[in-house]
């Protein structure tokens, strides 16, 4: 039995080992919040509004669905921050960007709404905005790099559908404006997959073979008819403005109607508002250019004709004058008129040679007499001397100064303290060596040094009287 015992007591041991963990329900809210948060993080939903309530606190609660489901979504009031989101309302078709998480309070799982934006032609204008600021920071769009359309082109390149409205259109300006314009046709696909490196590939080959397989293009032309968004998203693609920009060529733009632009048409050189626009633009209108042709000539006659008159006018008065009447007295009167400058001249210029000569004499004679050898001989002589003189006065100043500097010593010595001293007197002081000259300053000091001529001597002041000498 108690064998037994011990063994019921393991099992039941196994059997609490085996038992799972149990979580609170906070716990599976909190840890389905988590992976949410951290495996799918932000994202962006499309859908229908449904069930929209906005509260006084500014917080709006509203289900994002489609044809199978739904998606609780809240879109927290930030104080202090502006935001730009549309307004929303029952029904609409909207754009949501947030984050997906679980609101534990309810164990439900909803988005944090952070932005919204109108739906199906918004993502689609968010991702034109961002490649339109990437080029035009790479200066894709600046106007110094654009070239400019030929005034009259001869060959012109049309890169379109070959189906496409946008192309008979062009034909039919081209046709009636300048039937004389050569075209080459270069067929693409203009909306759907793969269609935008179809046109970026055609630009690129019209660059490349223009002038050797293909007769030398003077302007591209980049069109297509209008449609969706959706339908002209190829040329908001990159590869076909980078390829734009690459363009040896002049390129324009003429995609859609008057009020749609893509990036195409920032990249080009000139954008068109239509195709029959840019056809317009390429091709100058014939009959136009006649009439100005005959305008301009015209005026050409009736300038050549004002001109001639004028020539023949004056042809008339040179006929007419002294000149053409007498011709040879008026070349005697010259050829003397002539002689006669000659002879003057010939006067004039002997009359300056004489004078030029004759300053010339007056020149060297004064240079004779101021001769710089003998200026400079005389200068030398002149500095010897006074050299000479001044070696004399200094000798002199030098005997008087050291004679005098010796009468000036001797009466130095017969005053110096020394000599007094030499004749018996002697210098009284105190212990500084301050000077004593009454015998009342020696009696309030009481000890005297006194200076002989051969040394020093101390002594105190006594107040007993001197014996009387002897």
């Amino acid at each position: 039995m108690g064998e037994g015992y011990f063994e019921l007591d393991d099992a039941r041991r196994e059997s609490a080992r085996k038992v799972p963990q149990v979580l609170t329900v906070s716990q599976v809210n909190r840890t389905v919040k988590g992976v949410l948060e951290e495996g799918i993080g932000q994202i962006w939903v499309e859908g229908e509004v449904s069930n929209y309530r906005k509260q006084a606190s500014g917080h709006q609660y509203f289900t994002l669905k489609d044809e199978q489901s739904q998606l609780q979504c809240v879109m927290f009031a930030r104080p202090g921050m502006w935001r730009r989101d549309i307004p929303l309302s029952e029904g609409m078709c909207v754009q949501a960007k947030g984050t997906l998480t679980v609101y534990e309070a309810r164990g439900q799982y909803q988005l944090n709404v952070q932005l919204i934006q109108a739906g199906g032609a918004g993502l689609l204008q968010a991702r034109f905005e961002a490649l339109k600021r990437k080029l035009a920071a790479e200066g894709l769009f600046e106007n110094l790099r654009k070239r400019a359309v030929p005034t009259f082109p001869v060959v012109m390149a049309i890169v379109t559908s070959p189906t496409g409205a946008a192309l008979q259109d062009m034909l039919n300006v081209l046709t009636r404006r300048a039937p004389w314009l050569r075209l080459v046709i270069s067929p693409v696909r203009v909306q759907g997959e793969g269609a935008a490196e179809e046109i970026a590939s055609a630009i690129a080959e019209l660059n490349e073979y223009s002038g050797s397989l293909l007769p030398k293009v003077d302007v591209i032309v980049v069109t297509r008819g209008g449609g969706s968004v959706e339908d002209l998203w190829a040329f908001n693609e990159e590869v076909v403005a980078r390829a734009i920009a690459a363009s040896n060529l002049p390129v324009i733009s003429a995609i859609g109607h008057e009020i749609d632009f893509t990036i195409a048409d920032f990249a080009a050189d000139v954008r068109a508002p239509t195709p029959s626009a840019a056809a317009e633009l390429v091709a100058p209108d014939t009959a136009e250019l006649l009439r100005r042709l005959q305008e301009r000539a015209a005026r050409l006659r009736r300038c050549a004709l004002t001109q001639l008159e004028q020539h023949r006018q004056r042809v008339t008065f040179l006929a007419r004058s002294g000149l053409f009447r007498e011709p040879r007295e008026r070349l005697e009167q010259a050829g003397q008129r002539l002689d006669l400058a000659s002879d003057g001249l010939a006067i004039r210029l002997r009359e300056r040679l004489l004078h030029e000569s004759q300053r010339c004499v007056g020149l060297l004679s004064r240079l004779r007499h101021h001769r710089p050898d003998q200026l400079l001989a005389m200068r030398k002589q002149e500095v010897a001397t006074m050299s000479a003189q001044l070696r004399q006065a200094v000798v002199r100043k030098l005997a008087i100064c050291q004679d005098k500097a010796g009468r000036l010593s001797g009466t130095l010595r017969l005053l110096s303290p020394e000599a007094t001293l030499e004749r018996g007197y002697t210098i009284t002081t105190d212990s500084n060596g301050r000077l004593l000259s009454t015998a009342a300053a020696a009696r309030e000091i009481g000890r005297l040094r006194t200076q002989f001529v051969d040394g020093q001597v101390e002594s105190a002041v006594s107040s007993a009287p001197f014996p009387d000498l002897p």
